[in-house]
C-alpha cells in the first residue's frame, strides 16, 4: 500500500476495532488507479459522527450534520465521513437532508463520476460496484447512474466533469455530455466563488486546451462571466500552450487574450478573483500590448515590470505564439543582471536628497523627479553616485528652467 494510505491506515483499523466498516474512497483512489500523485486520503464509514469523535482523541467537527469529521492521525488531518445517502436538492447544489446509512455501495451511489465512485479497504482491495475502473481504463467520464439527475442534484458537477477532461485528458461519455447540453442553463443557479474553484482547476490542467473548447460545445460558457457569446474564442484556445503557463495571473491573463477581452479588470472582477490576481494578470496584458515584441523590452520598462513580471509576459507570449519561452528567459535574465539597480530602492538618493537639493517643499514634483533620475541610472546616463545624481539634478533644472 502506497505511503498516502499507510499513513492513514490506522484510522481504518481502529474503526475496524470498533466494529465498524471503514473504506478509502474518492478521488485518492482514483489517482492511486491512475498511477497519478495522491492528494488528500479521504475514508467513508459505517460509524456516525459521534462514534467516530468518541473513537479518536483529536477531531474536528466540521460538519457532523452532513456526517464529516476531521480526525488528526499522526499529525495529519484526515476527512472522516458516515455512509450517507442524499435527500431531495432544492438549489441544484446541496442535498436539503442526508441520511445516514450502513451500506458502502449506497454510499458510492450518490457521487458524481464513477471512477469517483471507488473505494478501497484496508489490504488493498478495490470495491467498485458501478465500472469506475473500466471508466478509467477506457478514460471515459460517466456519471454514476442517470446523468440528467446527477446534474440536476449539483449543477457544479458539469462542470467538475469539463474539468477533470482538463486533470485527465479523458472524453465525456456521450450521454453524460448530452445531459450538460441540457441542463448548462441550471449553472446560473450556482455561485460565481464556485464556478471560479472549477475554472482555475481547469486553466490549469494539463490538458486544458481540450476543456475549453468543450464549454462552447456544451453550452456551460453562456453561464460563465464574460465567456457567452465567445464560442469561436473558446475553440481557437485549443492551439494555445496552456501546460507552459505555472502561475494563476497568467492563465488568467492568456484566457484575457484568448477572448479578445478589451478591459481585462471587469471581466477578472466579474470571477471575484482576488485584487492580487487582478492587477498582475492585468499588468502583464499591458506589458504584452506595450512590447510587441521578446526583443523589443526597452531597460525602463524591463526595470519597471522587474524579473519575475517580465518572464511572465513572455511566458504568456509564448503560449499563444509557440514559441518555446526558454531563450528570451535566458536573454531577459541577463538583461536584468546587467542593469545598474534592480529597484528604486538601490538609488543612492532619496526624496528627503532632493528636497533639500532643491529647496522646495514636498509635492508631486519629487516622485517626478526621482522617477527621472531612475531612468537615467537605469538608462546609464548617470551613475548610481550620490555626488553624481545631484550634478546631473541640477544640470537637468537648470536646462528645464532655461528652456522654460
Amino acid at each position: 500500500m502506497k505511503p498516502p494510505f499507510q499513513e492513514a491506515l490506522g484510522i481504518i483499523q481502529q474503526l475496524k476495532q470498533h466494529g465498524y466498516d471503514a473504506y478509502f474512497v474518492g478521488g485518492a483512489v482514483r489517482d492511486l488507479l491512475l498511477g497519478r500523485p495522491i492528494g488528500d486520503v479521504d475514508i467513508a464509514t459505517s460509524a456516525l459522527p459521534e462514534d467516530v469523535m468518541a473513537i479518536f482523541p483529536k477531531t474536528i467537527d466540521v460538519g457532523s450534520k452532513h456526517g464529516t469529521v476531521v480526525v488528526v492521525h499522526k499529525g495529519k488531518a484526515y476527512e472522516v465521513t458516515t455512509f450517507r445517502t442524499d435527500g431531495d436538492y432544492e438549489d441544484y447544489r446541496r442535498p436539503e437532508s442526508v441520511t445516514f446509512v450502513r451500506s458502502l455501495e449506497e454510499d458510492l451511489k450518490r457521487r458524481d463520476f464513477t471512477m469517483n465512485a471507488i473505494a478501497m479497504d484496508e489490504y488493498g482491495a478495490i470495491i467498485d460496484p458501478f465500472g469506475g475502473r473500466e471508466a478509467i481504463r477506457r478514460r471515459i467520464i460517466r456519471t454514476v447512474g442517470e446523468a440528467e439527475k446527477r446534474f440536476r442534484e449539483d449543477a457544479l458537477r458539469m462542470m467538475r466533469a469539463v474539468r477533470f477532461v482538463s486533470q485527465l485528458g479523458f472524453a465525456l461519455a456521450p450521454d453524460t455530455e448530452q445531459a450538460i447540453v441540457q441542463n448548462a442553463p441550471l449553472l446560473a443557479r450556482i455561485s460565481v466563488e464556485r464556478m471560479t474553484m472549477e475554472m482555475e482547476k481547469l486553466l490549469g490542467g494539463p490538458f486544458a486546451a481540450r476543456a475549453l473548447p468543450l464549454l462552447a460545445e456544451t453550452g456551460l460558457n453562456a453561464y460563465l462571466p464574460g465567456l457567452a457569446g465567445k464560442e469561436k474564442q473558446l475553440r481557437l484556445a485549443a492551439a494555445y500552450r496552456w501546460p507552459w503557463l505555472a502561475a494563476r495571473e497568467e492563465r488568467w491573463a492568456l484566457l484575457c487574450h484568448a477572448l479578445g477581452v478589451q478591459e481585462s479588470r471587469p471581466f477578472l472582477r466579474a470571477w471575484k478573483l482576488s485584487n492580487k490576481v487582478v492587477d498582475e494578470a492585468g499588468a502583464i496584458l499591458t506589458a504584452l500590448a506595450d512590447i510587441p515584441r521578446p526583443e523589443a523590452w526597452t531597460n525602463e520598462q524591463l526595470f519597471s515590470a522587474g524579473l519575475e513580471r517580465a518572464l511572465s509576459v513572455e511566458t504568456v507570449r509564448a503560449a499563444f505564439t509557440g514559441a518555446p519561452p526558454g531563450p528570451w528567459h535566458e536573454k531577459l535574465r541577463r538583461r536584468f543582471a546587467s542593469l545598474p539597480i534592480k529597484t528604486k530602492g538601490e538609488l543612492a538618493v532619496n526624496g528627503k536628497d532632493v528636497i533639500e537639493w532643491v529647496g522646495k517643499p514636498a509635492g508631486p514634483w519629487v516622485k517626478e523627479a526621482l522617477d527621472a533620475i531612475w531612468r537615467a541610472v537605469v538608462n546609464g546616463e548617470v551613475e548610481n553616485e550620490k555626488e553624481r545624481i545631484y550634478a546631473w539634478l541640477m544640470e537637468r533644472n537648470r536646462t528645464r528652467e532655461k528652456n522654460c
